[in-house]
């Protein structure tokens, strides 16, 4: 929230703290007559202000998060009523997919599998997935930094898991955000470990991942992800509607309840 705005919202909240003391005072005077009071009381005496933002900083902190999370969500939602009419394409042929497919909301996840802001989407997402089985379905497309890192030889286990069947590499995606830590400090035996977990044949992965295909299906991703305007992950496009960074449960419905009105309408 900027500075002028928490500024605000905290003069706001003494002149709560004031006015509820001042009950019978201000019985007694006009609304014109007791702002003119107490805006004089605040000018000769700023401590005022500092003090009760001192006793009761947990409170502040509250409200300010409060406002900040609904102005970003009407912000979102003013955004999203502009994106209904501006349809986006991006390829998702032959990707696995979470959930019905008859889902009519289909959530596209551009994503690190080493970005600890993916991690915490992934979470809610997730839960999202949970509580809307009918509703929603998700695929998976890789941002990975870098062509060496961790996360891109994640990416290409992911899509070799993909050619063997579509089950196996949403247990891969699982276990890599569950333990990303693991990922970047023992990666080449940690997503050895978690294919054999998933019950992968490891002589088919091993010549998969040796093929120019697992490459090319990253890359068309990235390319996406550019045409997009993608600047970080995760990012994620709610049917047509974009959401970027790791919002909140009730965002992510937010966007699902407009695309699913959008739809019936």
């Amino acid at each position: 929230m900027p500075f002028g705005d928490c500024m605000k919202t905290w003069i706001a909240i003494l002149c709560c703290f004031v006015i509820s003391a001042s009950t019978a005072c201000a019985a007694r005077l006009s609304d014109e007559e007791f702002a003119s009071m107490l805006r004089q009381a605040v000018r000769k005496h700023p401590e005022i202000v500092l003090d009760a933002l001192r006793e009761h900083s947990e409170t502040v902190l509250d409200i300010a998060q409060q406002g900040s999370h609904i102005r970003r969500k009407k912000n979102m939602e003013n955004q999203w009523r502009e994106e209904l009419t501006q349809p986006k394409s991006v390829i998702t042929a032959n990707r696995p997919v979470l959930g019905f497919e008859s889902a009519p909301v289909t959530i596209i996840a551009f994503s690190d599998f080493t970005c600890p802001y993916c991690q915490q989407a992934a979470e809610v997402l997730d839960r999202t997935l949970q509580a809307r089985p009918q509703d929603v379905k998700l695929i998976f497309k890789h941002m990975p930094q870098g062509k060496d890192s961790p996360a891109r030889l994640a990416s290409e286990y992911f899509v070799a898991a993909s050619l063997q069947n579509d089950q196996a590499p949403w247990i891969l995606y699982k276990i890599f955000f569950a333990e990303p830590e693991k990922l970047s400090a023992e990666t080449q035996d940690f997503t050895a470990k978690a294919a054999e977990h998933a019950g992968l044949d490891m002589k088919k992965l091993a010549a998969d991942l040796k093929s120019k295909k697992i490459n090319e299906i990253i890359e068309e991703d990235m390319a996406d992800a550019k045409k997009l305007h993608v600047e970080g992950t995760p990012f994620f496009l709610v049917n047509n509607l974009t959401v970027r960074g790791a919002v909140a449960y009730d965002l992510f419905n937010a966007a699902i309840d407009m695309a699913l009105a959008n739809i019936k309408n």
